[in-house]
């Protein structure tokens, strides 16, 4: 599926707030934790519980969720296809950054390995 103008144009200014409830819903229905939840968060934003919480209460836009993120060094390691778009493929920056978002939730709540998901490397010797 290609990516539009308007499509990263509607995600630009979507409030993560309106978001957020959706994720914890998803992952909470699925047997993972709050906590578990914010720990994917903060490993691809730097984000800590309480800026995440005030991001919320300030109902920042994803444009300025991102903006304010410190992206961990290995989010290129997030590939795959989610909401019908194949990450690696999406040009738009911030879209691209949505959809890591989105792929390790779904992650999360498909039961994977916290290892995995947050795409810990091991050293094999």
């Amino acid at each position: 599926m290609k990516v539009t103008a308007e499509h990263n144009e509607r995600i630009r200014k979507m409030p993560f707030s309106s978001v957020y409830p959706h994720y914890l819903s998803k992952v909470e229905k699925k047997g993972r934790s709050k906590e578990e939840l914010h720990q994917v968060i903060a490993w691809l934003t730097g984000f800590d519980d309480n800026r995440l919480q005030g991001l919320i209460r300030e109902k920042v836009t994803f444009e300025a969720f991102f903006q304010q993120a410190d992206l961990h060094p290995n989010a290129h390691l997030i590939t795959g296809v989610i909401c019908g778009y194949r990450i690696e493929d999406i040009d738009n920056a911030l879209t691209r950054q949505v959809r890591y978002l989105d792929k390790l939730v779904d992650e999360l709540a498909k039961g994977r390995k916290m290892e995995k998901i947050l795409r810990v490397e091991r050293n094999i010797s």
